[in-house]
């Protein structure tokens, strides 16, 4: 009787029949039921806000602190003990900034330090010696009292060698700012002094002011733009970056040839 009564089935009441038998499959919106635990709720679950890293620390990925950047929100992480190569040499980038090309502008700059470093230098000899033509130092006093200057024997001198020693200085790439500046001041008063021989504005050679006005203004760049890499001062940042300071030169040099003129006469 045990056997029979393990292996008998009871049989369905006709109440139970009535009653429908219910199945996942009677509403398709039925959430399936899981374990939470063997599958992701979320985008948390799989920790893509790197929780993990900063919970652990970056000691376990082969990181020392000072490496991991506070802003920095994805990282590439390597086994411990591994070294991380550095950013851009997979694809052979060079690191560090650009140096910025500048072409044939130095080559450029050259040629203008010569030419009017060049020039000064021959007109300040002319003054000092009388070769080439030149007046000597005789003939430049004379001509500087002519034009009404004051003590014209030690302005003389000081014109003189001043052109000689500004020219050099910007053959060489020197003090260029400073000695750019000397030369627009002497310009300026050889263009105030041609002017004023000649009544009116004129220009042209050879009773004009366009030989004055060409060197003036070719100082004045020199300040400006500075001497370029191919000089003394090349490795100076205002040699190639020129800002204020170059600025300033510029009016200083204006500043003097207008006062030498106006309170040396």
């Amino acid at each position: 009787m045990t056997d029979k009564a393990k292996d008998h089935v009871p049989e369905p009441t006709p109440q139970d029949a009535a009653e429908p038998v219910s199945s996942p499959y009677d509403n398709p919106t039925l959430e399936l039921q899981r374990p939470r635990s063997s599958m992701l709720e979320s985008d948390d679950d799989l920790d893509l806000d790197n929780s993990a890293f900063e919970r652990r620390g970056p000691a376990q990925y082969g990181y020392a602190d000072s490496d991991v950047a506070p802003t920095e929100r994805m990282h590439r992480y390597e086994p411990a003990g591994a070294v991380a190569a550095p950013i851009g040499a997979e694809t052979g980038a060079a690191p560090g900034p650009a140096k910025a090309r500048r072409g044939t502008l130095d080559l450029g700059l050259l040629v203008l330090r010569l030419v009017v470093g060049g020039t000064m230098v021959v007109h300040g000899v002319q003054k000092l010696t009388g070769l080439w033509g030149g007046p000597g130092m005789d003939g430049f006093e004379a001509m500087l009292a002519d034009a009404g200057y004051q003590r014209p024997a030690l302005l003389a001198v000081l014109g003189a060698v001043g052109e000689v020693a500004a020219g050099a200085l910007l053959i060489l790439g020197l003090l260029t700012p400073l000695a750019a500046a000397a030369v627009l001041a002497i310009m300026i008063n050889a263009w105030l002094f041609r002017q004023s021989a000649e009544p009116g504005l004129q220009y042209f050679a050879p009773d004009g002011v366009e030989y004055e006005t060409l060197l003036a203004a070719a100082a004045a760049v020199i300040v400006l733009t500075g001497p370029g890499r191919v000089a003394v001062d090349g490795t100076r940042g205002w040699a190639t970056r020129p800002f204020a300071g170059s600025l300033v030169a510029l009016l200083l040099g204006v500043a003097g040839g207008v006062c030498l003129w106006i309170f040396g006469r």
